[in-house]
């Protein structure tokens, strides 16, 4: 077999023209090829030896034999939501809404979603589980208006220059400001 080297040739598996074809190297780590060029279609991609082959070793070579244990193995079991929901009454679900606060295992009724069971609770967000999707929402924002901090709109200032600090004016005499003005007479 020919030494590899960056500008060599290799046959690969083009993703362009989807065949086993020549390709020049353009980048290797070490002794493993990572890009190349299409000779035919001239598409740059990661190199892929060719179809069915690997260079990654065999699965039973690299594990080491399983210890015969006197424990079994336990089975995955999968509750279908049905299941989940069995036992819980549906009727009288709450309808969603951020504004109120939920705990673990509740039934909530989503106005899109439809019926959920609350999963989770992390500080003001909940993770509920709907029937084909589970989704993480918002709970506990419905503070009195008492508790959130009030608009108040920017105070008006005499703007002066940006690199000196405004000194207060010295208060005027009345008698000093008629007597300063000049007369029209």
């Amino acid at each position: 077999m020919a030494t590899l080297k960056v500008g060599g040739e290799v046959d690969a598996q083009c993703t362009r023209c989807k065949m086993n074809l020549a390709h020049t190297i353009l980048a290797m780590v070490g002794p493993k090829i990572v890009r190349v060029r299409c000779n035919t279609c001239g598409g740059d991609h990661a190199f892929r030896g060719a179809a069915g082959v690997t260079d990654r070793p065999k699965a039973a070579s690299t594990r080491a034999p399983r210890a015969a244990s006197g424990t079994p193995r336990a089975e995955k079991v999968v509750i279908s939501f049905d299941e989940q929901l069995a036992g819980k009454d549906i009727a009288s679900a709450p309808k969603y809404s951020p504004k109120d606060t939920y705990k673990v295992d509740q039934v909530i009724h989503h106005p899109t979603f439809g019926v959920g069971l609350v999963t989770a609770v992390r500080g003001d967000k909940v993770d509920l589980t709907f029937r084909s999707d589970t989704k993480t929402l918002v709970h506990g924002r419905g503070g009195v208006p008492t508790d959130r901090p009030a608009f108040s709109p920017p105070t008006t200032r005499q703007a002066g220059p940006a690199d000196k600090p405004m000194a207060e004016p010295p208060p005027e005499e009345e008698g000093a400001a008629e007597t300063s003005l000049p007369s029209g007479d």
